[in-house]
């Protein structure tokens, strides 16, 4: 819920878990803000995840910075798996 507000991000049940994805893929969110806080740059993120296009790191970063707890809950919670 509430995730209607920014473009380009969907949570399906059963996929990721239920974590905020890049649409058209089972990218997280908090993935690629893991690597973006690791100084992975998003021209390396992009060849790393060919189906990604620019705007979708964008709206990742949108979502990333306006969810925060919710992406630190998901980074923490896969640091430890």
């Amino acid at each position: 819920s509430g995730i209607e507000e920014i473009p380009g991000i969907e949570r399906t049940e059963g996929v990721c878990g239920g974590a905020a994805c890049v649409v058209r893929t089972r990218i997280p969110v908090w993935l690629l803000e893991s690597y973006r806080r690791a100084g992975t740059s998003e021209a390396e993120l992009l060849t790393m995840y060919p189906t990604l296009r620019a705007e979708d790191l964008q709206h990742a970063w949108w979502y990333a910075d306006s969810h925060r707890q919710e992406i630190e809950r998901w980074i923490k919670a896969n640091e430890a798996a």
